[in-house]
């Protein structure tokens, strides 16, 4: 359908009229919750597709997340219930780093959709759009930055259980948001304290992998349930990938998904951290600590952390938020 031209009044944009809105529910448009128009297809998520979307009643750009509703495992209601345990559904969300999420609903008839605050590119775009070299600074300030989001996320219960560049995201270039880096794609987090008892869930063995491989514990290679600890070693297998631009076990030649898993679990346990994190001794320094975690034990956050922001100090630069990626 074409674009409908907004009249202007003493140089005032109107909002669209009833009868432009008729002709949008009329069209072929599929609507989500008579507001977000469903725009073309912008990505994938651990389950279903993202789209590009908009809000007809003020214009703006937000993202939809859809899955077909006769989906054998529906994702997008549980996705959206951690959202709101996060408090991305609050009208008054201000958490940095975790986008607002505006509404789950029916997309026409075929979809069920999750809207939410439209974000720019992934760690993994803006690495390959700094020809896969990333400086120190940059390196530094991406770990302080995850580590206060995941911190975030670990407050409310939830374990996230999917660490990869491709799940941390920048602010829109345009809205000048693009220093700020956000955690999204929850479709296989998971409440690490049980909302009933409020207790921690108990230790378990022999759970099948969830996550990305290249990046997960080895704890949850060797069938361990996760818990926070598993977030944090999954977090320094990002970063290492990003300083050395891929990491010791990517590429093995293997017959068939198991054989990967079990390959690269070995590869990681049998990898010595100052060899994985040569040249880089503050990495080398979080991995020996977050290894060494307990299922239970609370990390220390502000530690880690530190172990990042000292080193930025003592190589002379500062957390100003100008990763290598501003301006390009």
């Amino acid at each position: 359908m074409a674009q409908q031209k907004k009249t202007t009044v003493s140089g005032m944009v109107q909002p669209p009229s009833l009868t432009q809105k008729a002709l949008v529910k009329s069209s072929k448009t599929i609507l989500v919750d008579d507001h977000y128009k469903l725009g073309k297809r912008i990505g994938k998520g651990n389950f279903g597709e993202v789209r590009i979307g908009k809000d007809i009643r003020n214009n703006e750009d937000v993202a939809i997340k859809t899955e077909s509703v006769t989906a054998k495992i529906p994702q997008l209601m549980f996705e959206y219930n951690i959202y709101r345990q996060l408090g991305a559904t609050d009208k008054t969300h201000k958490m940095k780093g975790i986008p607002k999420v505006y509404c789950y609903k029916l997309a026409g008839t075929q979809y069920n959709a999750l809207v939410l605050e439209l974000l720019g590119p992934s760690l993994e775009d803006l690495f390959n759009a700094c020809e896969r070299k990333f400086t120190l600074k940059t390196i530094l300030m991406i770990a302080i930055h995850t580590l206060h989001r995941i911190e975030t996320v670990h407050e409310r219960g939830i374990v996230y259980r999917d660490i990869k560049p491709e799940n941390f995201v920048v602010g829109r270039n345009l809205l000048k948001k693009d220093n700020t880096i956000y955690i999204i794609d929850f479709g296989l987090a998971k409440e690490y304290i049980d909302h009933r008892t409020k207790k921690h869930i108990p230790y378990r063995e022999k759970k099948n992998l969830t996550g990305t491989a290249r990046y997960m514990s080895i704890n949850t290679h060797l069938g361990k349930e996760q818990s926070r600890r598993d977030d944090l070693e999954s977090l320094g297998h990002m970063y290492m990938y990003l300083a050395r631009g891929s990491l010791p076990w990517q590429g093995l030649k293997v017959h068939n998904a198991k054989e990967r898993f079990q390959k690269i679990g070995e590869m990681k346990k049998s990898t010595p951290i100052d060899s994985l994190c040569e040249g880089y001794p503050e990495m080398a320094e979080y991995m020996k600590y977050v290894r060494h975690l307990e299922f239970y034990e609370e990390p220390n956050y502000k530690f880690l952390r530190h172990i990042f922001t000292n080193t930025l100090h003592t190589n002379g630069f500062e957390d100003d938020q100008i990763f290598d990626w501003i301006d390009k």
